[in-house]
């Protein structure tokens, strides 16, 4: 979720430069928000299948989970200085 995505991001980044990472974090998120709706659109314009779109959009997410799988999350809070999550 959207939550869960910022409240990570926010224990990734250095003490006083937040303002710097989440401006790029939303420049990030709104410059990349109409993939999602284009492939959508252009599976069920090419397949004529809701399946298959709902399949498309579905290789975002596979990637997500690929990218973060490869994410040392508690080395990455604490190479920034911050005191990691109990549960991380």
């Amino acid at each position: 979720s959207q939550a869960l995505s910022r409240s990570l991001f926010s224990h990734m980044i250095p003490k006083g430069r937040e303002a710097e990472y989440f401006s790029l974090y939303e420049v990030s998120e709104r410059g990349t928000s109409w993939l999602g709706p284009m492939l959508w659109f252009a599976a069920l314009q090419f397949t004529g299948s809701y399946r298959l779109a709902v399949l498309s959009v579905s290789i975002f997410f596979i990637i997500g989970l690929v990218l973060l799988s490869l994410v040392d999350v508690r080395r990455a809070i604490m190479e920034v200085g911050n005191e990691p999550p109990a549960n991380v």
